[in-house]
């Protein structure tokens, strides 16, 4: 299995936790932070006096709602300066760094270990992980079955003629990859071992194996019969279907599903990826997706977010000044509006610079 070690890493420091060690006061802006610590370097440049600076953010698809506002409060600190966010899933905004060579002043995945899987060490020597979400089934009052679908019931509606539903491409969005599971996870918490046979191997090419008690979801021919069950590029290009009618269910962070104004089911945290106390019964699945040539396997896991400053930036400096502000009471008082549960404080990993290391927990 190819996962790093740190997707498992749960024992050492739960991104459940919302505090770090004891005697924080909670997190210090990082110019009281330069007041205070002398040594400190000042990393979050005010800009002012910048003129036409554009910065480069690419982004999950899921992050775009929250990231537009962090955008607005941060361009209004750094006068001249413009953010330029480009959202899409996050193995696929790896690649443009990592396969591409594009330029980015920062990069945030739905899946935080992405980064030291795919980045670590040639593009990237830290990361911080900054937020959680949980995965649920997104839906409209005019979706079929809207007044029946519950908690208890959701797969047998899923089933039902005539409903069509969809979730993101496992080998480019974490929510595709993680969708599946799920779906596996449900046929044990249920009592239903056909649940993942009747709504996914039943519509598309993707098939479950079972070895030692562990489920792999076999997803590098992700292709769908597009009639029941639809699989897109983006969890997002799904939000668009379900608000037009052409789909009645789809699967999507429950974050987004805030933010776009949909109707949710929330599963059982049992089976949702949102809680540390259930890291283990996640573990038991895993999903294998193509990574460049070949393919790779992701665990089932806690839901983490994860962000870091490329090697190749262009401005780095204005970078860590946006991880500042995301990391900061700016960025958890928007978190929090848009239903995706901030880390406080952020948890550091790798070289995280001096200039953020007042507003993390560092961890390894």
């Amino acid at each position: 299995m190819s996962g790093s070690p740190s997707r498992r890493g749960w024992s050492t420091w739960s991104p459940g936790e919302e505090q770090g060690d004891p005697g924080r006061a909670g997190p210090i802006p990082l110019h009281q932070a330069a007041v205070n610590n002398p040594g400190v370097k000042l990393h979050g440049v005010s800009g002012r006096g910048a003129e036409d600076i554009r910065i480069t953010v690419f982004c999950a698809g899921s992050l775009t709602g929250p990231f537009e506002k962090v955008k607005a409060a941060f361009e209004v600190e750094h006068p001249g300066v413009t953010v330029v966010l480009e959202p899409g899933g996050s193995v696929e905004i790896i690649r443009r760094v990592t396969g591409s060579g594009r330029p980015a002043d920062l990069l945030a995945s739905a899946d935080y270990a992405l980064i030291p899987e795919m980045m670590v060490p040639e593009h990237a020597d830290w990361y911080l992980t900054f937020a959680k979400n949980r995965m649920v089934l997104t839906y409209t009052n005019e979706s079929r079955y809207a007044d029946e679908i519950t908690a208890v019931n959701w797969h047998d509606v899923l089933a039902r003629d005539g409903v069509r539903w969809g979730f993101s491409d496992p080998n480019s969005d974490p929510c595709g990859y993680r969708t599946p599971m799920v779906i596996q996870l449900a046929e044990g918490y249920y009592g239903n071992g056909q649940i993942f046979e009747d709504l996914v191997e039943a519509h598309s090419n993707i098939t479950v194996t079972e070895e030692n008690g562990t489920s792999t979801v076999h997803a590098t021919d992700s292709g769908s019969d597009d009639t029941t069950l639809f699989i897109r590029p983006k969890a997002d290009d799904l939000v668009r279907m379900v608000k037009s009618g052409d789909l009645d269910y789809a699967w999507e962070y429950r974050s987004v599903a805030v933010q776009n104004d949909l109707l949710f089911i929330e599963l059982p945290e049992e089976i949702d990826l949102s809680s540390v106390e259930f890291a283990e019964n996640y573990a038991t699945v895993q999903t294998e997706a193509k990574k460049g040539d070949g393919t790779t396997l992701y665990a089932g896991a806690p839901i983490v977010y994860g962000v870091t400053v490329p090697k190749n930036a262009e401005h780095p400096d204005l970078g860590l000044a946006f991880v500042e502000m995301l990391v900061g009471a700016t960025g958890q008082e928007i978190l929090t509006a848009d239903g995706q549960p901030p880390i406080m404080p952020a948890g550091g990993y790798g070289s995280v610079p001096a200039g953020l290391e007042p507003l993390v927990a560092v961890k390894a």
